[in-house]
């Protein structure tokens, strides 16, 4: 299966988000409006963030799938990490917005004893998100989307989310009021918490970073091949999932340059077999051994 195929199935975790995700939002936030609780709208304002992020992906997603062009030589595969910076910056506004809403509840003193229901709606909603987890989490492994996992982590964050929602709104029925603005505190924090995250992870990817360890698991992998003397350097990026890599590798200079050519293909079948790098680059040096 290809790696377009791929992200196209991948679209269909994302719709799936998008969708429970919508129903919940308006759900808690209209019970939570009914029943005084500032711990389920929080909860309910996360939920509309999460569509935002999961239409930004959608789009991503998207976009990543069209084939390369005459300006995008490598493909459009970074849409999708765009549109999780652009998800980041929204996700980080609303939760500055429920921090300060709930301490200035705090400080205005106007807290009040939220209804039992809207901790039920809370643990409903908790229950759901974690069917959608397992479902993406499943979804992610087979098709080894990296999206789509990071998806499925933020819909299991956000069953916790619901889930602390609900403790604090229970432990406000037995008379500790202040118990339902602070899980509406502690869900802002996570809510600009997780925006960090992908900002950090977006910027990471974007700007060229890469994973140290993943690099030099990738330099063992190349040094194993038989006629390889030395690596001499190895480099990588990624392009929204696709990881792309360039080595300089030291062969025997007396080599001719089909067996050369053989070698090349032999380490990039090899790192494509096992670390799943459908893109590399691997150039050759002559080098005597001392």
């Amino acid at each position: 299966m290809s790696e377009y195929q791929n992200i196209k199935k991948g679209e269909k975790g994302a719709w799936i988000s998008i969708i429970v995700y919508l129903v919940l939002a308006a759900a808690k936030l209209t019970i939570a409006s009914i029943g005084n609780s500032e711990a389920l709208r929080a909860d309910g304002l996360n939920n509309t963030t999460d569509v935002i992020a999961s239409v930004a992906v959608l789009i991503g997603l998207k976009i990543s799938r069209k084939p390369p062009d005459q300006d995008h030589h490598y493909g459009h595969f970074r849409a999708e990490t765009i549109a999780s910076l652009v998800a980041a910056f929204i996700m980080m506004t609303v939760g500055i917005e429920v921090i300060i809403g709930t301490i200035q509840d705090i400080i205005n003193q106007e807290i009040s004893e939220p209804r039992l229901l809207t901790a039920w709606t809370a643990l409903t909603a908790a229950a759901i998100m974690y069917f959608v987890y397992r479902y993406n989490l499943k979804l992610s492994r087979k098709i080894d989307s990296n999206a789509l996992y990071a998806a499925a982590q933020d819909n299991r964050s956000d069953a916790l989310v619901s889930i602390g929602a609900a403790i604090g709104i229970f432990g406000a029925q037995f008379g500790a009021y202040w118990l339902d603005p602070l899980a509406g505190l502690i869900v802002g924090l996570i809510i600009c918490k997780t925006a960090w995250d992908i900002f950090r992870d977006s910027t990471h990817s974007l700007t060229d970073g890469f994973d140290e360890e993943e690099i030099e698991s990738i330099r063992e992998t190349i040094s194993k091949h038989p006629d390889v003397w030395a690596v001499k350097d190895v480099k990588a990026r990624l392009q929204g999932n696709q990881t792309l890599v360039e080595a300089t590798i030291h062969v025997n200079p007396h080599i001719t340059i089909e067996q050369g050519h053989t070698i090349t293909d032999d380490v990039e079948y090899t790192l494509e077999k096992e670390h799943r790098i459908l893109y590399a680059h691997i150039h050759i040096e002559p080098f005597e051994k001392d």
